[in-house]
Order: C-alpha cells, then sequence, then structure tokens
C-alpha cells in the first residue's frame, strides 16, 4: 500500500501488520525533457509494481525520492533509519533506472535496482524480486 493509502485510525488498526517500508529512487538529474521523465517515472512505477502488488498487506510505499545528486545516498540512508525508528523492521530502496552502490545504503536492508536484475538474463525480473524479498524476511536481517 502506498502512504496516502492510510488514515490515523486505520494506522493505528492495522499499522502492526506492514513491518517493511519500501523507499523508491527515481534518479532523475533535472537535465531530463518532460517526455524522458515520463519514461522514468513510469519504469519506476511498472517495477514498484513488482513489489507493491504481491506483498500488499505487509508493504507500505514512502514517497519517491525523485532527484539525484551529491547527498543522494546520505538521504537514503537517512530516510532509510528514520523509518526503521518509526516501526518498520525493513527499509528496501528500489531503482528501475539507476544501479545503485549496494555498499553504501547500508541503512537499507535490501537494494533493487532494475539494470543490475536485469543485466542477468538468466533472471525474470519479478521472480528475483519476489525471492529477495522473502529471502529478507526469512532470514530476519
Amino acid at each position: 500500500m502506498k502512504f496516502s493509502d492510510f488514515d490515523r485510525e486505520s494506522w493505528e488498526t492495522n499499522g502492526h501488520y506492514y513491518d517493511t517500508c519500501v523507499i523508491p529512487y527515481s534518479g532523475l538529474r533535472g537535465t531530463e525533457t518532460p517526455p524522458e521523465t515520463v519514461y522514468i517515472l513510469e519504469r519506476q512505477r511498472d517495477f514498484l509494481d513488482l513489489v507493491e502488488k504481491p506483498f500488499q498487506g505487509r508493504v507500505v510505499t514512502y514517497p519517491a525520492i525523485q532527484y539525484a545528486g551529491t547527498g543522494s545516498i546520505a538521504l537514503m540512508n537517512e530516510i532509510c533509519r528514520k523509518v526503521k525508528s518509526i516501526g518498520f523492521q525493513y527499509a528496501i530502496v528500489l531503482s528501475a533506472n539507476e544501479a545503485l552502490p549496494e555498499g553504501e545504503i547500508h541503512e537499507s536492508d535490501l537494494v533493487l535496482c532494475m539494470p543490475v536484475i536485469a543485466a542477468d538474463s538468466q533472471v525474470l525480473v519479478s521472480a528475483y524480486v519476489r525471492g529477495e524479498i522473502q529471502a529478507l524476511w526469512e532470514n530476519g536481517k
């Protein structure tokens, strides 16, 4: 579910079921034309669907970090740390458009990057995403 699907009452009643926060990262640079921006955001939306749909009832998607630049990695780490401090057990950073340095996003429990996953032609992206999230939950990182 998206963060905006909750009101105070529904969160207080059902929030304990949602232990995983997804933080999308679009990687916009500010130099894209409007059509390029649409393409990037549509890719992000489609990649996000691979997490939101199968795991509805357990994941909450927070607003995306839209722009790349100096401090992007630090911001992702800060957001991951903060969402875990309010009760999420897991924070997942998801990027459809840019490979991210996983080792540098140390506050995230899982980094999923479409360019990295898609580079392995032996892997079906949706199966990979499901498997990684299920492994995260099973291993209780």
